[in-house]
């Protein structure tokens, strides 16, 4: 296990000794970020910059029915994320998935699709299933999180709410106040389907793909404990810490692109 402390000092110099090399080859591997749940590909702007910067080749997908997607939530499905991801991937190869919360989900079933284009797999306090599981039973055994009593499910509509007053607290309880007032007035439902789909995996496709998990410490989505279990369970040995609530792309994108980075070469 590597400890995040040293590593991000590990990570700092090698940023300075980066910046100071005047030819930078470009990393040949393509890093494909998957947010999560209640969040959009914008909120990953500026770990994408960093990385794009730092000579990576940086997709950033937006799901379907987030950010200004107006997708239908009749249409929208895990199937549907799955394939939009495989679609931006295309014929890439050396692919690095980074997979943010519900992101998880989704990077690992793109990963038993298309296994041999994915070089390896970046959870960031995100959950890892096994096969036949869904983020929907994976949370379900979340005695830490602050979801379950803030959680809206409005089944007629298909679609989940966390309440506006608790948005904060369950997100980004570490971010400006300013942060945490524009997303509290400006999260959009979440598609239900998704959330409750199991995905199908096997031990020879997904199982055999290199995977590296971010911690967050402070998560109140995600409790660390569950962080720590589904790591475990998916016999993921490189992990890193990161004081954060379950935002770390808010209040530590900087180190958080230098983790990618250095997990991407």
């Amino acid at each position: 296990m590597k400890n995040s402390i040293l590593l991000i000092a590990m990570l700092l110099l090698t940023t300075i000794a980066a910046s100071s090399q005047t030819n930078k080859a470009k990393n040949e591997n393509t890093i494909v970020i998957i947010h999560g749940a209640w969040s959009s590909s914008n909120d990953w702007q500026h770990v994408s910059e960093d990385l794009i910067a730092g000579g990576n080749s940086v997709v950033s997908v937006n799901l379907p029915g987030h950010g200004s997607d107006n997708t239908p939530i009749s249409a929208i499905s895990l199937k549907l994320y799955v394939d939009e991801i495989k679609k931006a991937i295309g014929n890439k190869q050396n692919v690095v998935l980074v997979g943010h919360s519900f992101g998880g989900i989704v990077a690992s079933q793109v990963a038993e699709e298309i296994a041999p284009q994915i070089k390896k797999i970046i959870y960031i306090a995100a959950y890892v299933p096994k096969n036949g599981e869904s983020l929907l039973t994976i949370a379900q055994t979340d005695a830490e999180s602050h979801v379950g009593k803030n959680l809206i499910v409005d089944e007629k509509s298909g679609t989940a709410s966390i309440k506006k007053e608790g948005i904060a607290d369950v997100f980004l309880a570490d971010a400006p106040k300013q942060v945490a007032d524009y997303v509290s007035n400006n999260l959009k439902p979440e598609p239900l389907a998704p959330l409750a789909t199991p995905v199908t995996l096997t031990d020879s496709k997904f199982g055999k793909i290199n995977k590296v998990f971010v911690y967050s410490l402070k998560d109140h989505t995600i409790g660390y404990a569950l962080q720590q279990k589904m790591a475990k369970d998916a016999g993921i040995e490189t992990s890193y810490s990161l004081p954060s609530s379950h935002t770390p792309f808010i209040m530590f994108p900087h180190v958080l692109a230098q983790i990618i980075a250095l997990e991407a070469k």
